[in-house]
């Protein structure tokens, strides 16, 4: 078992000790048997690629896939980005901590996010069609100092993310294996490098979509055993009963009646607040996220982040509900100490409670692919600002694909590195997942508002952009340091990670710009920027990478010349998704934080069973619908790309030439760019030119 109860402390509560139910070896076999595995799997399908699509890595393939990838396979890659472990271990920690209010609180506080930047991936697509990352946009149209802050923040924004990563990631395979945290901190990233090095974003791509099959099936067992097949809980009534009597052994304070199902949270509202402040950092100004956005084809980046928005939702809210629940019915007149709840314990302990042995490999599974799919997603963000930002910026403004593709190699395993040793001197100092958390919002949100203005609003000056982001961190370090002194009056680790010190220190960080900006700019004159600097950005010159290759250049997907006739029926259509997309993310916006939260947490309702019975119903029926939007549709949108290289798979294992007369049967006219995953380009090679 991962857990038995120790002596009662000094105040006579038995308090959960955890020890390892799986060997060292199942976990050492995970880490590095899964991770090299991952790495063949991507080895062969860049070969694939390559050969049957001419998907060669040049570094506009490696850090944008073409700019041709569909809106099924972008909203499988958001979901599966945005699954940290963190989503799933500190959702469930809230859940635990404040009953069915925080599961809600965490999916709500962080979807909005993800819906908003829809409309910010339009407005990428639109003013800056050959960008490679966001940060190219803001040199483009500031220049250096605004774009030396804003790499500045982007950076800490993915150190933070990856060090919540490895720090939980880590935590829990010490805890379901007994494999040590420093060991999994240096271990979890080897097979990611691997294959991002072969395949780039398209592999963060397939890879994602990989992972995100695994963490809905491993949910799916979850909910279906808690609420009807376990033999300790079963249904949503009996789970319903035992938290009525976990309430009233261990009453939660801010909460009516003390209750663990009702909306109404006075800490689990703060925790609302910090969520949702602190996440629109780390999608608005994690690299990654615009990365996926400029790798989608130019109609499909606004459904794609809707889509993968909305889907994401049901994997927190459901995962959560189920087993920081069933933590709080299973645990009886035991507690899970609180150090452990922050570092995320609480769902291996309700996963072995509820299934066992299973359960603690389920877990173990999820959790690694949560921690692989979107540590994969940092490494491309960094790589791109390293190669693109620094590199190819201030180093060497004429290097050529080749020695792109090698800067971006070399960025991801040097990131790799230091992750890793940070993320270890983080175990060491006492710092977890859950404080890491809260204190994100504190660092990097400060660049929220300047950096969504870039592209959205033409009147900011570069004083403004360069000097908010700055003045604001101060005013959350101060907010944050000054609260945590008024409250506790000393700092330790426990006192600054405190809910109302963090509350302060993110709520300043994104509000403060709201203000500094518009008064610098206005104070100093308008820009009235009219956006051609970014539409001038340029791709890179990859004809070294292609001439090495022996393939065509104009047949590799994205480098292919469009018509004047084809650029002007892009815009158009990205004009029309610019509109739709402020409509409709405005609107589920207020459905997300306003028109379903408000009334019960005003109302201070407290479920009744049937109550309660919906809303896990409500649950089940949403993660069937994630299934079908990041599972199912990709596989429908991909199937004539699929099949085109299935059958020429099979004639070349027959020996027949698909590139002479097996030709026009197995590649022309099979979904080019409308039905396939990745918009391909017309077939149009003569046989030498496909190696």
């Amino acid at each position: 078992m991962v857990a038995v109860t120790a002596a009662p402390d000094q105040e006579g509560v038995e308090t959960i000790v955890f020890s390892p139910p799986l060997s060292q070896g199942f976990g050492y076999g995970i880490i590095i048997g899964l991770g090299f595995a991952f790495a063949l799997v991507m080895i062969f399908i860049t070969w694939s690629l390559k050969r049957y699509q001419h998907e060669v890595i040049t570094s506009e393939m490696f850090s944008t896939a073409g700019r041709s990838v569909k809106s099924g396979l972008v909203a499988s890659a958001v979901v599966s980005s945005w699954t940290w472990a963190a989503t799933l271990l500190q959702s469930t920690a809230v859940a635990y901590q404040y009953g069915t209010s925080g599961p809600f609180f965490y999916a709500s506080g962080a979807t909005v996010q993800i819906i908003l930047f829809a409309t910010l991936a339009i407005e990428l697509k639109r003013r800056a069609p050959n960008a490679h990352t966001f940060l190219e946009a803001i040199r483009a149209r500031y220049g250096t100092v605004v774009h030396c802050v804003f790499i500045v923040f982007c950076l800490m924004t993915n150190i933070l993310v990856t060090a919540m990563l490895l720090t939980g990631g880590a935590a829990v395979l010490n805890t379901m294996t007994g494999v040590p945290v420093v060991a999994a901190c240096f271990l979890l990233p080897i097979g990611v490098v691997l294959y991002t090095l072969f395949g780039g974003i398209k592999a963060t791509f397939i890879t994602d979509y990989m992972h995100t099959v695994v963490i809905i099936v491993i949910i799916f067992i979850f909910s279906f055993s808690a609420y009807a097949t376990s033999d300790k809980l079963g249904s949503p009534g009996k789970v319903y009963d035992l938290l009525v009597q976990a309430a009233q052994r261990n009453p939660v304070s801010g909460n009516t009646e003390g209750s663990y199902l009702t909306m109404h949270s006075r800490e689990g509202g703060i925790f609302w607040v910090i969520n949702l402040v602190g996440n629109f950092g780390t999608v608005f100004l994690d690299n990654g996220y615009y990365n996926k956005a400029i790798a989608a084809h130019p109609v499909h980046a606004f459904p794609g982040y809707v889509i993968g928005g909305l889907c994401w939702f049901a994997i927190p809210w459901l995962c959560a509900t189920t087993m920081g629940l069933s933590a709080l019915a299973l645990e009886g007149t035991r507690r899970i100490a609180s150090a452990d709840v922050t570092a995320g314990l609480v769902l291996p302990f309700a996963s072995v409670e509820l299934l066992g042995y299973s359960g603690a490999v389920c877990t173990t599974l999820m959790i690694f692919m949560a921690v692989t799919s979107a540590f994969s997603a940092q490494l491309i963000a960094v790589s791109s600002i390293l190669t693109y930002d620094i590199y190819q910026a201030y180093i060497h403004p004429t290097a050529k694909g080749q020695r792109l593709v090698w800067i971006s190699h070399a960025s991801c395993v040097l990131f790799a590195i230091a992750m890793a040793a940070f993320a270890t001197g983080l175990h060491y100092a006492g710092i977890g997942m859950g404080y890491l958390y809260l204190l994100m919002g504190v660092i990097i949100s400060s660049a929220v508002f300047p950096g969504a203005m870039t592209l959205v609003w033409k009147g900011q000056n570069w004083i403004a952009a360069a000097a908010s982001p700055v003045l604001g961190l101060a005013c959350s370090l101060i907010a944050w340091l000054t609260t945590t002194k008024s409250e506790f009056g000393t700092f330790s680790v426990e006192t600054t990670g405190a809910n109302y010190p963090m509350l302060a220190g993110n709520v300043a960080a994104l509000l403060s710009p709201v203000v500094f900006s518009p008064v610098l700019t206005y104070l100093f004159g308008p820009q009235n920027y009219d956006y051609e600097t970014m539409r001038a950005i340029r791709k890179v010159d990859d004809s070294d990478v292609a001439a090495n290759a022996h393939v065509n250049l104009e047949l590799v997907p994205g480098e292919a010349r469009t018509s004047a006739v084809e650029e002007e029926e892009e815009t158009k259509k990205l004009n029309r998704a610019a509109l739709i997309s402020r409509g409709l993310t405005i609107g589920m916006v207020i459905c997300f934080l306003l028109l379903w939260p408000i009334p019960m947490y005003g109302s201070k309702y407290v479920f009744s069973k049937g109550f309660f019975t919906g809303w896990i119903v409500v649950g089940i029926i949403w993660l069937f619908g994630t299934a079908f939007g990041v599972i199912i549709f990709p596989l429908w949108e991909g199937r004539s790309s699929m099949l085109r290289v299935a059958r020429m798979m099979a004639l070349d294992a027959v020996g027949k030439p698909w590139r002479n007369a097996g030709q026009e049967t197995t590649l022309e006219g099979e979904g080019e760019g409308e039905e396939s995953g990745v918009a391909t380009p017309t077939e149009k090679a003569e046989p030498k030119d496909v190696q």
